[in-house]
């Protein structure tokens, strides 16, 4: 595992979404899920113990990351190549619209 971020929802840890040798994967916090009162992240991501794998960038995290204008600044600031979305990611979705942020873990 060598890139991961940790997936919140309103400040709430959630998750961990991370790389592997066959794309991503999102799992689930064994507490997050514990609390009924947690809702999911997304409709296309339920509450489940298993493991969510994808071999592109799920949908719902890619649209997280800014477009436009706010993207290419993004991208000069952080010297992240347009084509890392998941670099993106991680570098600029701790503080998203929304309820889900995630923080990365570079490694």
């Amino acid at each position: 595992m060598s890139r991961k971020g940790n997936v919140y929802y309103r400040e709430i840890f959630a998750g961990l979404i991370f790389e592997d040798e066959d794309g991503y994967v999102f799992q689930y916090d064994s507490k997050y899920l514990a609390n009924e009162n947690n809702p999911q992240i997304s409709f296309t991501i339920p509450k489940q113990k298993e493991p969510f794998h994808s071999k592109v960038l799920f949908p719902f995290f890619d649209g997280l990351i800014p477009e436009g204008w706010l993207l290419t600044i993004t991208q000069n600031v952080w010297k992240i190549e347009k084509k890392d979305r998941f670099g993106i990611l991680l570098s600029v979705c701790r503080d998203c619209i929304g309820a889900v942020s995630v923080i990365g873990e570079m490694k």
